[in-house]
């Protein structure tokens, strides 16, 4: 339910942009993003050129997009068109630690997932003043992608994202939510959209929604469990499984090893909805009997948390295709305590051969 998880550490300064010259060669003064939030706070039209580089190409602060690892930051910048309307900069790196190429020729859509998702938090933080340490609440993800853009070429991928705000909820003058649609090109082909919605939530009203015991310094997940094998499951590495097998076809437990360096990138006190959208993608690989599965959709809606301490189960159903040969699709869900946590619909090309 909760897309990225609050700022496990104090925004700090940002330090000059460096690469192969020396600091002394350029020097970039930028406030810290505590200061530039307050600002924006204060007057919503500050000026944002304070935190961007007009000659170099950095990434925006990770603090905005609730990363700890500069290195997981997909955004290099933004601009308002209007009071609704962005535009937005983002930079896929050829090769990923996580969002490995799909056999080795393609982008992973779920990295395009993450891109949007950061955009969310961004846009909150540094366009509707948002405070740090208040919660986004995700409730609407859906996904679509169009594969032939997606190909890993000499370069790293640069992306023109335009984003259209269907819906600004205010309580008083504070944002409660927003639905957001995006449109990602890349050298003008259009190569995916999404819609996102969510609402915030102060810390005080977070500390109420959420269970006492996982503010307790005790509080630990459940013990990390065996993987399924990766290649059922469209992965290649054991440590970026998240289902773990049971014994019965086609449902599993939701494997949540908490060190993973990507999608646990800082503490969090349930699992992150990346973890929930790549479960969904691996039960629909499953599903399919697909080792190399690129996803055309995925379309999904987050009922509550998914707890660290409670075993989540993930299920997916193949749904008969629309058309004889024609697209198939698998509903992916979760349940932990017998409670609906998430229902995903993701949709796939038809087998070729």
């Amino acid at each position: 339910m909760y897309l990225s998880g609050p700022e496990a550490h104090t925004p700090s300064r940002q330090r000059s942009p460096g690469g192969a010259m020396s600091a002394s060669t350029f020097h970039a003064e930028r406030p810290t993003v505590a200061a530039y939030q307050g600002a924006v706070a204060a007057d919503p039209r500050f000026d944002l050129a304070g935190l961007r580089c007009p000659t170099l190409t950095t990434t925006v602060p990770k603090e905005l997009v609730h990363r700890a690892a500069v290195a997981e930051v997909m955004l290099t910048d933004w601009q308002r068109e209007d009071d609704t309307r962005f535009r937005v900069e983002a930079q896929w790196p050829r090769s990923h630690s996580f969002f490995t190429p799909i056999d080795g020729e393609y982008h992973d859509p779920l990295m395009v997932a993450e891109t949007i998702r950061q955009i969310g938090s961004l846009l909150g933080h540094a366009e509707f003043g948002v405070p740090f340490g208040h919660h986004f609440l995700l409730w609407d993800f859906d996904l679509t992608i169009h594969p032939e853009c997606l190909d890993v070429r000499w370069t790293p991928a640069s992306l023109d994202i335009e984003i259209t705000c269907s819906e600004v909820k205010r309580r008083g003058a504070s944002l409660a939510g927003l639905t957001y649609e995006s449109a990602v090109r890349r050298e003008g082909q259009l190569v995916a959209t999404g819609r996102i919605s969510y609402t915030c939530v102060s810390p005080a009203v977070y500390e109420r929604l959420r269970p006492e015991r996982v503010f307790s310094e005790d509080h630990r997940p459940l013990p990390l469990t065996a993987p399924t094998a990766p290649q059922s499951v469209g992965r290649t590495s054991p440590a970026d499984v998240v289902l773990s097998p049971i014994g019965e076809r086609n449902r599993w437990q939701l494997r949540l090893d908490s060190r993973h360096p990507v999608l646990f990138d800082h503490p969090v006190d349930h699992v992150p909805g990346m973890v929930l959208l790549e479960a969904a993608r691996q039960g629909a690989a499953a599903a399919l009997d697909r080792s190399s599965f690129l996803p055309l959709s995925i379309n999904s809606s987050f009922k509550r948390y998914a707890e660290l301490d409670e075993p989540c189960f993930i299920e997916a159903h193949r749904l008969c295709p629309a058309t004889p040969g024609g697209e198939e699709t698998v509903r992916v869900t979760g349940h932990q305590g017998g409670e609906l946590v998430f229902s995903s619909l993701v949709t796939a090309a038809p087998q070729s051969g």
